[in-house]
């Protein structure tokens, strides 16, 4: 006797246990699959996973076996016992092509998860993506101005409210809040192209119902004529003293100024409801500490039963607190109307403040 090929045969038998116990849970598998799964690939693939386990299993226990004869025969017959090896030889053989295929089957199936998983993440990404060019966390700091801002998406995957800030000129500044109807990836569109045309128009026209007439025009080719936007411009102007505003069928913003408090209300039609639609601004003295707070209507059409949040409330909130920093005042109101809320908010919200220092 030869311990050490002894040895060497105890080590093979507990491999073949080894994967012994693991084709057994491949079968198992196997089985389960047969029963659940109308996957032909999965089924192939678990097939071939079993298959795979079984032949190593039956490998390590005949190397097992001619070991351990070895062990106890003369030279002369060691070839003769480990001729029994060729039997898992030529199943490799036999099988060996299907393994192949079942392994390019696979890696096709691990590169179609990959992608599958690549959509779901940039699904996943997208609406937060189009966030923030519609309605931003961020703001620019634009010196003489405190600004506030807050924003709630609804149950939508994509936004339609939009909110911007921004200079036109050393001393005009632009606020702009807007709301397209519908839910979806089309009204996000037609909010990011009416966000970023109204940049252009409003660096062209200095008045902004010129600039709501141009954009009217140009929303109104769009080919989803079911949409509308409503929208509030409102042109801060240090330099003239004074505030113009236009509003294309927005609900009414508020205005805190030499202390009372004016609604902005609506100068001309939604956009893309007529091409030929007609806008006009108002032009209210600019003092500092003037307030001026807009809204989309998911703030003010918040409902507990029959009831809706509405204006006088939003206006309300301003005069118990006119001084209130305007980010302060954004998140008050925000937290007010989920409050009264009889169950979650399913609109966007979208509410912008600003200040002249």
């Amino acid at each position: 006797m030869q311990p050490a090929l002894a040895v060497i045969a105890g080590a093979c038998l507990i491999a073949a246990a080894i994967w012994g116990r693991s084709a057994r849970y491949r079968q198992k598998v196997l089985r389960r699959l047969a029963q659940v799964s109308g996957d032909a690939d999965l089924k192939a693939l678990a097939l071939s996973d079993f298959q795979k386990e079984l032949h190593t299993t039956l490998l390590y226990a005949l190397l097992a076996a001619c070991t351990l004869v070895v062990a106890f025969v003369g030279d002369e017959r060691k070839w003769l016992v480990y001729s029994v090896v060729m039997v898992p030889v030529g199943v490799s053989l036999a099988f060996g092509r299907n393994f192949v295929r079942d392994a390019r089957t696979s890696l096709s199936r691990a590169e179609l998860e990959r992608r599958a998983q690549e959509v779901l993440v940039q699904d996943e990404l997208a609406p937060k993506r189009w966030a923030a060019r519609l309605a931003p966390e961020e703001l620019p700091e634009i010196p003489g101005f405190e600004i506030g801002r807050v924003y709630q998406a609804g149950t939508g995957l994509m936004a339609g409210d939009f909110y911007d800030v921004f200079r036109v000129a050393p001393t005009r500044v632009v606020a702009v809040i807007g709301d397209v109807s519908g839910h979806g990836i089309e009204p996000a569109i037609t909010a990011f192209q009416a966000k970023y045309l109204l940049r252009v128009f409003l660096r062209q026209y200095r008045d902004p119902a010129q600039a709501l007439e141009e954009l009217n025009v140009q929303l109104s080719g769009n080919a989803f004529s079911e949409e509308f936007v409503s929208l509030c411009v409102v042109v801060f102007d240090t330099q003239a003293g004074t505030l113009r505003v236009a509003s294309a069928g927005h609900p009414p913003a508020w205005l805190w100024h030499d202390r009372d408090l004016l609604p902005l209300r609506s100068t001309g039609p939604l956009l893309m409801l007529d091409p030929k639609g007609t806008y006009y601004s108002q032009e209210i003295p600019l003092e500092s500490n003037d307030l001026c707070l807009l809204y989309t209507d998911g703030l003010s059409e918040v409902r507990k039963g029959g009831e809706i949040y509405g204006e006088e409330r939003i206006a309300n909130a301003i005069k118990r607190d006119p001084g209130a920093a305007p980010d302060v005042l954004c998140k008050s109101l925000l937290e007010s109307a989920v409050d009264f809320a009889s169950g979650p908010i399913t609109d966007d919200v979208a509410i912008l403040a600003i200040r002249r220092i």
